[in-house]
């Protein structure tokens, strides 16, 4: 009897619990509205839950409690941006200028740092070696920021064309054959001989074969995560190619590519300074970190004029070593999986 009991118990329950749900909303609408097209936006296509994670304020978090690289980077920043506002200071002198002694009016020749008034010393034509290490520090960063920037822009594209059209795969791998036949010294060396030595012909020679090394390495990133369950996604609810480009591979890449972008520039000044070694650099009325290390190597085995070396290869190394250190310290940053929420 009580089984029994609890049973029609269970039944009227049931009962209960079906009419409530049978009572919905759309049973007092009429006909025609009860089926209404839903439309289709391409911003809600990939549409999720609200999140408070931002990536960039993660990674600038991450970034900034390495307080090494955040120091380095402070340093880095005054020694670039005073080697570009150094000759809009007050007393600075021409760095072609030839000093002459008012008094004798002969020409100096390779004045100790501290006398004279040269700051840091002259070299065997009077000219400032303060003046002449700035604006050589000016032109080997200007080379080595148009070098990584159009390195960047190009092999960034052409690695993306490259990783997801896969019709482009041969023509970019073939042309990756040729370029990478080819030693970066030869080039840099033919490039000096057929042009005439400048600026833009320094980055010309230095872009040539940087851009395809850099498409080479994004192609690869971008073949790995390419046909992650997420880009599948992507493709099948119909996001635009581009969308997905710009939102779904590139930002996982950010990381790789600042570092490579940050190496570029320390290896653009390498280059520089070994083109200017074997003779075929810049002018000598154009100052820069190589024509000032070679000036300087051939002196060095003179005790009392090693500063004309010392002072330009202090600057170049202290520049290319922070780029490394501050590109690293920024790529652990930008990858997320050291984000912490």
């Amino acid at each position: 009897m009580l089984s029994f009991l609890k049973r029609e118990k269970s039944k009227q329950l049931e009962d209960k619990l079906n009419d409530a749900q049978r009572r919905t909303g759309w049973e007092d609408l009429p006909e025609d509205e009860l089926f209404t097209p839903a439309g289709f936006r391409s911003e809600d296509a990939e549409a999720t839950a609200s999140s408070n994670y931002s990536y960039w304020g993660s990674t600038f978090r991450a970034f900034l409690k390495n307080k090494a690289a955040v120091a380095l980077l402070i340093a880095l920043a005054a020694v670039v941006a005073f080697a570009f506002l150094q000759p809009y200071l007050p007393g600075q002198a021409d760095p072609n200028l030839c000093a002459v002694d008012p008094v004798t009016g002969i020409q100096y020749r390779n004045i100790a740092p501290g006398q004279d008034g040269f700051v840091w010393g002259s070299n065997s034509i009077g000219q400032d070696l303060w003046a002449r290490i700035w604006a050589g520090a000016r032109t080997s960063l200007t080379i080595a920021f148009f070098v990584a920037l159009i390195e960047a822009v190009v092999g960034i594209t052409a690695g993306v064309l490259w990783g997801y059209v896969r019709g482009l795969d041969f023509v970019f791998t073939e042309l990756y054959n040729i370029f990478d036949n080819i030693p970066t010294a030869i080039v840099l060396i033919l490039i000096s001989y057929v042009a005439t030595p400048s600026i833009w012909t320094m980055i010309l020679g230095m872009s040539i074969k940087g851009w395809i090394e850099m498409a080479r390495f994004i192609r690869n990133q971008i073949l790995i995560i390419r046909d992650r369950d997420y880009n599948v996604a992507s493709r099948c609810i119909g996001t635009p190619t581009v969308r997905i480009v710009f939102r779904n591979l590139l930002p996982y890449l950010v990381s790789v590519i600042m570092l490579r972008m940050a190496l570029t520039i320390p290896e653009a000044i390498g280059n520089e300074v070994f083109i200017t070694y074997i003779g075929l650099g810049l002018s000598v009325e154009t100052p820069s970190l190589g024509n000032l290390v070679n000036d300087g190597r051939k002196v060095m085995m003179q005790a009392g004029l090693r500063y004309q070396l010392l002072y330009p290869t202090l600057i170049l190394s202290f520049v290319t070593i922070a780029f490394y250190l501050i590109g690293n310290a920024f790529s652990d940053a930008a990858d997320p999986k050291n984000h912490l929420q």
